[in-house]
């Protein structure tokens, strides 16, 4: 079993930058794949990014692409999620996954274990 914590989200203004984190624990990261995926009001949820097991290997929604950059350290068992330039649009809950597979993906059906999320909100 795997329990994933987001921390990081706030209030940021159009245009500025935030970085959200997601630790575990109960079992090591190093052996998942990790997506972070979010929520807005009113929508379904969508995918933002996802990174393989090593970090090697690393896919962004076309929304986010050039602005958030995912990154992992296994040693910290921790993921992240730089968010630059937010826009108004960006606001949502952010959820990161874990994934068994230990490969990127970019399919929600695909993660085992999930967080509670972190609100991001973006003022315009």
């Amino acid at each position: 079993q795997v329990q994933l914590v987001e921390s990081g989200g706030g209030l940021v203004q159009a245009g500025g930058s935030l970085r959200l984190s997601c630790a575990a624990s109960g079992r090591t990261l190093s052996n998942y794949g990790m997506g972070w995926f979010r929520t807005a009001p009113g929508k379904e949820r969508e995918f933002v990014a996802t990174i393989n097991w090593s970090g090697s290997s690393t896919y962004y929604a076309d929304s986010v692409k050039g602005r958030f950059t995912i990154s992992r350290d296994n040693a910290k068992n921790t993921v992240y999620l730089y968010m630059n330039s937010l826009r108004s649009e960006d606001t949502a809950v952010y959820i990161c996954a874990a994934n068994i597979g230990s490969s990127a993906n970019v399919l929600s059906t695909a993660y085992n274990y999930w967080g509670q999320g972190t609100q991001v909100t973006v003022s315009s």
